[in-house]
């Protein structure tokens, strides 16, 4: 049901005309490259072919202003699994909004979705603060709505996987990130 090519498919035609962006199924670690002098595209990686990866990308994109469009990986600090308790707070802290995204967007896709904190070989770390902002997140979304470039692919993927184009907070459950 949840094949990653119906993913670049939809991003790709609401966004390449009007932001010559595409999203793109890479190998290893997501990336995003603006578009330079070899590049003619804004190109947008996902890992492995993985479709909450792809969603996750996604979210990074839509919630990018223009000036962050332009730089590789939109500008963001990334430190690999296995970060530092200090390093890992601040990971958690750049990832409420893109997982709030994500969140909204798997269930546009009727998706299962997963909380990551997205560093196995690292200290432990508290997650419980992570998923309540996360949830907060959503609900500020469902209540102040999208911008423009995040209601239209939520929307167009509500019509494809024949979900209920309505965001409503109470869809949301928070005991579904534990």
């Amino acid at each position: 049901m949840h094949q990653y090519q119906d993913l670049i498919t939809i991003f790709n035609n609401c966004f390449f005309v009007k932001y010559n962006t595409l999203l793109v199924k890479g190998t290893d670690e997501p990336l995003y490259l603006p578009s330079d002098a070899q590049r003619p595209h804004n190109e947008l990686f996902f890992a492995h072919g993985f479709f909450a990866s792809a969603l996750h990308e996604c979210s990074h994109w839509l919630i990018a202003g223009e000036q962050r469009r332009k730089q590789v990986d939109f500008g963001y600090w990334y430190v690999p699994d296995g970060r530092t308790p200090v390093q890992q707070e601040l990971f958690q802290s750049v990832e409420i909004k893109p997982q709030a995204m994500e969140w909204i967007l798997s269930m546009a896709a009727s998706s299962p979705f997963r909380v990551s904190i997205d560093n196995l070989n690292g200290t432990e770390s508290e997650t419980d603060a992570f998923k309540q902002a996360v949830y907060q997140q959503v609900k500020t979304y469902c209540e102040r709505g999208l911008s423009e470039r995040a209601e239209l692919f939520r929307r167009t993927l509500c019509t494809f996987y024949h979900t209920s184009p309505l965001l409503k907070v109470e869809d949301f459950d928070i005991a579904a990130l534990y």
